[in-house]
């Protein structure tokens, strides 16, 4: 690998450890507030809710710039949540804040790869971004337990007089937005790729004529309607069972919300054991193949109001994500190569990021319809298995030859 990939790779992992434990953050106000347990996936879906109404720009504004840039940007955006969360504006508007800067953040870290990169590399690079990703995503889960954990920070705020900090949730913030800085500094050496795919008009009517035959030309093409039909519904109950998780914690293991997120980064540990697989056993012409992995993986959701063991719920989460992990990244980087083929790489991303979010918003408002009709955590568990293994098993049907029915 080049030494420019190392730079993108270190610039994604300070950015998505921050991007976690701004969640157990924003989650922990939610609860200094006492504000209702369906508030929090209505805060999941003020994140995304920018990633779905931005995708016609967001794609076009990745590939217009180089794409450090562009990230560096959005990394100041997300700064700026921060900065909202500690002035006492809502939560759920300063965590939409910093959504904003996630969706333009998101097609260009997945967009420079297939420019930086060529084709028979994509696997083995997406599995360095996902297995990164994911160890950002278990140091997130951890370092947000550990700052919420009233031993520590009660410690540090008898210390530590710095103004609009008074509490627990708002000193992790304040350590998020120092990570937040960090990647930004990372995007500054990014190497400066030249500009792929340039886009024709900045006019809004055209950007939105123009995304719209993105969406269909992708959704049309076998290989791309497969990967992006996956890649949706993986993520849209990943983020769902992300949140289910924290719920199903307190309720079977009794745990608080600081050991309940130390928790979900077992999770996190399955999913990059699985990337680390994918990596070496799935070629990117056999990606197909996985989708059998993922009506496993809703199986065994299914098994969870069963565990009352800590233990075992460590080894369920483990396996869980070693699933998730094993027939994502094939998928994603079938996606990304399919995409840079028949548009642009950031193009082809922002259509596959409002996919993926439109799944992720109707999931979350599902689980908060449930959360409001006092559904228990059980019975939500057992609908999101149901939901993904069957989903899965008419994909498989459907696309199961489907490597037969293109190139790659």
């Amino acid at each position: 690998m080049k030494r420019g990939f190392y730079t993108i790779l270190a610039a994604q992992f300070f950015s998505a450890l921050a991007d976690n434990a701004l969640l157990f953050a924003a989650i922990a106000l939610l609860k200094l507030m006492s504000a209702p347990a369906w508030h929090t996936p209505i805060l999941q879906q003020s994140f995304i809710v920018s990633f779905i109404v931005l995708a016609p720009f967001v794609g076009a504004f990745a590939d217009s710039l180089p794409k450090g840039r562009v990230m560096f940007i959005s990394n100041a955006i997300k700064m700026l949540g921060c900065v909202a969360m500690l002035l006492g504006v809502n939560p759920l508007l300063a965590y939409g804040l910093a959504g904003f800067g996630a969706a333009a953040y998101s097609p260009a870290k997945y967009g420079i790869l297939t420019e930086f990169l060529p084709p028979e590399k994509l696997v083995l690079a997406n599995s360095w971004m996902e297995g990164l990703t994911v160890l950002a995503i278990i140091l997130g889960a951890v370092l947000g337990g550990i700052m919420l954990s009233p031993s520590v920070t009660g410690a540090l705020l008898q210390h530590l007089h710095v103004p609009f900090i008074n509490n627990a949730p708002e000193l992790a913030i304040a350590v998020v937005f120092v990570l937040y800085s960090t990647a930004a500094l990372f995007n500054l050496y990014i190497p400066c790729m030249p500009i792929d795919h340039k886009p024709l008009s900045r006019d809004p009517v055209f950007l939105i004529k123009e995304f719209s035959h993105c969406f269909k030309l992708l959704w049309k093409d076998p290989l791309g309607q497969v990967s992006l039909g996956v890649t949706t519904l993986f993520w849209g109950a990943g983020a769902s069972l992300r949140l289910i998780l924290l719920a199903w914690a307190a309720v079977a293991l009794h745990y608080d919300i600081s050991s309940a997120a130390k928790l979900t980064a077992w999770f996190a540990v399955g999913i990059a054991i699985g990337a680390v697989l994918a990596a070496r056993f799935v070629q990117l012409e056999h990606a197909v193949k996985v989708l059998p992995v993922g009506i496993g993986m809703g199986l065994l959701v299914l098994t969870m109001p069963l565990i009352t063991s800590p233990l075992l719920a460590t080894l369920l989460l483990i396996g869980i994500g070693t699933m998730g992990g094993f027939f994502v990244v094939p998928m994603n980087a079938l996606l990304q190569h399919r995409g840079h083929l028949l548009m642009g790489a950031g193009s082809s991303i922002a259509v596959q990021n409002f996919n993926e979010n439109i799944s992720i918003f109707l999931m979350l408002g599902i689980y908060a319809l449930m959360e409001k009709m006092d559904f228990s955590i059980y019975s939500i568990t057992v609908v999101f298995g149901l939901l993904m293994a069957g989903i899965m098993g008419v994909m498989y049907k459907k696309h199961g030859h489907d490597q037969d029915n293109g190139k790659i």
